[in-house]
């Protein structure tokens, strides 16, 4: 899994959908990879692309994706979410929810087991995993078993340590995070009406998500928020595998996706997410017979 690689084209399927959606809102793309050697049903991914909720595409991520779906071997649905200033707010996680509960909707045509439902994000992408995560728990549905946020992109506020002192290095950075927190929030940003589906770091209850993975650099400026959201999903009983990489700043393993730390962290993250969906439906079916 690695930005820019590609797996051969015989080895993974694409197929796109445009969702229909009620009370006006525009029509929302989606595109399905599946390994061309699967069997179904399989475990589901909901990819969620980065971007600073700004920029950003399916198209931009399709690589990403397909390998995704190839070295975990499972079917991945990546989201074409609306992104701001033209869709403010909690617009963009309203999108994936959308996407997410069209995946289920439409599980047994694309071949996924729900008892085995991911969502994996990356950057501002990882950030609307977790509000997307803490909006399937406060709704009730669809259930997701696991979520992976990688570097994630959390707080409006912009106040720890670590979100000062990340300028000019030619990666994102605290003048590009303020102006894309600007962008979706508008005159709310850093206010008190901000809502924790939009900024997740505002939730001030996180028990009840569903079990996650969370790796950062710590010269990233997302540590501060991501280390104190990994501190408060432990206090709340989630589980929850921690990675902090020495040396690495934001997007270390795009940035330069064949240096060891890069190679280290994508083999962490396959890991994890095998044995996540390996055993999320037993689990799952487990809870229900008691």
């Amino acid at each position: 899994m690695a930005a820019g690689r590609a797996p051969d084209e015989t080895r993974v399927q694409r197929q796109d959908f445009t969702i229909s959606r009620g009370s006006g809102k525009p029509g929302l793309d989606v595109r399905v990879y599946r390994p061309q050697a699967l069997v179904p049903p399989s475990a589901g991914i909901l990819y969620i692309h980065g971007g600073g909720m700004v920029m950003g595409s399916i198209a931009a991520d399709d690589a990403y994706a397909a390998a995704l779906a190839v070295d975990v071997g499972c079917t991945v649905v990546s989201v074409g979410y609306g992104l701001a200033p033209e869709n403010p707010g909690t617009g963009p996680v309203e999108d994936c929810y959308d996407a997410l509960v069209w995946l289920v909707a439409q599980a047994s045509e694309i071949g996924v087991d729900v008892g085995r439902l991911a969502v994996f994000g990356v950057s501002a992408g990882g950030g609307i995993a977790c509000g997307l995560s803490l909006l399937a728990r406060d709704r009730g549905t669809p259930r997701l078993t696991y979520q992976m946020l990688i570097y994630p992109m959390l707080d409006d506020r912009s106040a720890t340590p670590s979100s000062h002192a990340i300028v000019d290095l030619g990666v994102w950075d605290r003048a590009a995070n303020l102006e894309a927190w600007r962008h979706l929030l508008g005159e709310d940003v850093g206010g008190s009406d901000v809502s924790p589906y939009a900024a997740p770091a505002r939730e001030t209850e996180l028990s009840g998500l569903p079990a996650t993975y969370l790796d950062v650099g710590d010269l990233d400026l997302f540590f501060d928020e991501d280390i104190q959201l990994a501190q408060r999903l432990a206090n709340c009983g989630v589980p929850l595998e921690l990675h902090v990489y020495p040396g690495a700043y934001h997007g270390f393993d795009q940035i330069a996706p064949g240096a060891d730390m890069a190679k280290t962290a994508r083999g962490n993250r396959l890991a994890a997410l095998r044995r996540a969906l390996a055993t999320a439906s037993s689990a799952i079916q487990s809870e229900g017979r008691k």
